[in-house]
């Protein structure tokens, strides 16, 4: 899929409900437990072979059965949408970052820093839209590493002219890998205890707020409903 960026200018202010429940059809795979869990809470995963992968749209972290006759590799990108799945026999459902193996979390990281890589033009939008959250904090000052006189600093270029790039950003905000920053807040946000999510709807936390950035610049985009 080609995710081509619409740089249209406009303000309005960040849709804090989200009612409609989004899935990923993709999911990177993080871990891969052939004989299953034996460290499992749930006890049919224990003996039952299982993965834990990661979506690559809105980076939910999922529970699957693989088929039967197939293995799956770490980093492999498998379906899991509602069509027919040639890996991935059933969806157990979304688990946190607590539940999540060794191997798993260790895997995280790089596996984020790919999707956002591979969805540039998303990102970049973020930079170009991040709006405040309250009077004294901006959105931008979420990302690790971004304080205010950073946040000034990209504020003013991008009045200047909408960022195009990560590229773009590095160069005229002296911001180092643009990409590893925001992949930096969305392992940050899987991991939970935030009290504002950028990216990652919250799950099972009581009085988080879900800024839903991604699911604002998918609908901008055309790439949700």
């Amino acid at each position: 899929m080609s995710y081509t960026p619409r740089f249209t200018p406009r303000r309005s202010r960040v849709r804090r409900d989200t009612p409609t429940i989004f899935h990923d059809e993709w999911a990177y795979v993080l871990d891969f437990l052939p004989q299953g869990n034996p460290l499992d809470r749930h006890p049919q995963h224990r003996t039952r072979a299982l993965a834990q992968v990661l979506g690559d749209m809105f980076f939910t972290l999922l529970e699957v059965y693989p088929r039967p006759d197939q293995y799956l590799s770490i980093g492999e990108r498998v379906y899991i949408g509602k069509g027919k799945r040639d890996k991935i026999l059933q969806i157990f459902g979304r688990i946190t970052y607590e539940d999540l193996t060794t191997v798993a979390r260790d895997t995280l990281p790089q596996v984020v820093y790919q999707i956002v890589k591979e969805k540039e033009p998303i990102f970049v939008r973020f930079f170009n839209i991040a709006e405040p959250v309250t009077l004294k904090l901006h959105s931008l000052e979420l990302l690790p590493g971004i304080g205010k006189k950073s946040m000034r600093v990209i504020l003013e270029e991008r009045r200047k002219k909408p960022f195009e790039s990560f590229e773009d950003i590095e160069k005229r905000t002296r911001i180092n890998d643009p990409a590893k920053v925001i992949a930096d807040r969305i392992v940050l946000e899987l991991q939970g205890g935030q009290k504002y999510y950028l990216f990652v709807k919250p799950y099972g936390e009581q009085g988080a707020i879900f800024l839903g950035y991604l699911v604002r610049i998918y609908r901008e985009l055309g790439l949700i409903g």
